[in-house]
Formats: C-alpha cells, sequence, structure tokens
C-alpha cells in the first residue's frame, strides 16, 4: 500500500526495479559530471545511457562498454511490465473492464519493439534507444532520416492523430462532466464501478 494506491505484489517488484533503473542510470550520469552538483546539473539534458557498440552484437560487454545499459535495461523491462501485470489484477480484482491495461499494451509493445525485439533481429543492441532526454530524441531523428521521413509516414501520421485525437475527446468529456456537475454529472464516477448502471449500457 502507498497511501491511497494499492500495490499489490507485483506493484512493489515494479517500483522496486523501476527504482533500481532510475539509480543505475543516474549513476551512470553521476559518473559522466565527475561528481560535480553543478556539471550534472548543466549537462543533464545532454547526458546518456549509451547501448553497446555495434562491434559487440548481442554479446554481453564490460559494464564500461554497454554492460551497464543492459542491466538497467533489465531492471526496466522488468519494472513495465509486471506494472502492467499490476493494472490487469486491479481490474480484474475490482470488476472493472481491461481497457486500460491493454492500451497500456500498446504501447509497451512499441517499448519492446524499438528496445529488445528491433536490436535482437537485427543482431546488435547499439540498435536499441539509448537512455537520455536529447539523445533519446537524436536516435529518434536519426531513425526518421535512415528509414525515410517520418512526416512523410501515413501510420505515423494516423498513429498521431489518433494520440492527440483520444487525448482530446477524453479532455472534452471531463470537461463536460465538470460542467454538468451541479446537475449531478458527477455521478458518473460511481456509475462506473457500479455494474449494471446507465452509463455501462450507454458505453
Amino acid at each position: 500500500q502507498l497511501g491511497p494506491i494499492y500495490l499489490g505484489t507485483m506493484g512493489v517488484v515494479s517500483l522496486a526495479t523501476g527504482a533500481i533503473w532510475f539509480m543505475l542510470v543516474g549513476a551512470s550520469f553521476w559518473m559522466q559530471a565527475g561528481f560535480n552538483p553543478a556539471v550534472f546539473v548543466r549537462d543533464l539534458f545532454w547526458m546518456a545511457l549509451e547501448p553497446p557498440a555495434p562491434e559487440w552484437g548481442l554479446r554481453i560487454p564490460p559494464m564500461g562498454e554497454g554492460g551497464l545499459y543492459l542491466v538497467a535495461s533489465f531492471f526496466l523491462l522488468i519494472s513495465v511490465m509486471t506494472w502492467w501485470v499490476r493494472t490487469y489484477l486491479r481490474a480484474q480484482a475490482l470488476g472493472m473492464g481491461k481497457h486500460v491495461c491493454w492500451a497500456f499494451a500498446s504501447a509497451i509493445w512499441l517499448f519492446l519493439v524499438l528496445g529488445l525485439i528491433r536490436p535482437v533481429m537485427m543482431g546488435s543492441w547499439s540498435e536499441a534507444v539509448p537512455y537520455g532526454i536529447f539523445p533519446h530524441l537524436d536516435w529518434t531523428n536519426l531513425f526518421s532520416l535512415t528509414y525515410g521521413n517520418l512526416f512523410y509516414n501515413p501510420f505515423h501520421a494516423l498513429s498521431i492523430v489518433f494520440l492527440y485525437g483520444s487525448a482530446l475527446l477524453f479532455a472534452m468529456h471531463g470537461a463536460t462532466i465538470l460542467a454538468v456537475s451541479r446537475l449531478g454529472g458527477d455521478r458518473e464516477l460511481e456509475q462506473i464501478v457500479d455494474r449494471g448502471t446507465a452509463s455501462e449500457r450507454a458505453a
């Protein structure tokens, strides 16, 4: 239990392994800064924990040459997957639909493709996404340039339309409920978790 949030075993494992990933990446950045707080803050946006170099292929390199990246990635993978299991189990325990966990699974699929499946199929960990704020954006730009401009890819365009379109629809829905709360519109909150209600039949 974390305040009002029920974690369960999967939630605890997820937070623990996620914290380990965060600390490993942070320790790498801290070493890159020479243990200097001013340099750390100044260069934080440009620092990166890079995957192993191409010559290592799918082998496990020393910690200083990409091994730390693989260890950190292992913990991140466990963290993300156990959090997904937690979302599924929470929905099941509360008798709710599994919509959120399957939507989350689609985001995890992208994460797995870019960080695990694609590098393995290409035979090199160097194809994985680096950990860092600007470095991961640079990786995305290079990916776009390598495989054709993503801005001209119709599937990329459609995915963005649906991403921002769904966010807009959720915002409009939330604003509508808030606007009619003086008329009892907020009772939707109880109806969502109460099976057999008008809200469920209307969905």
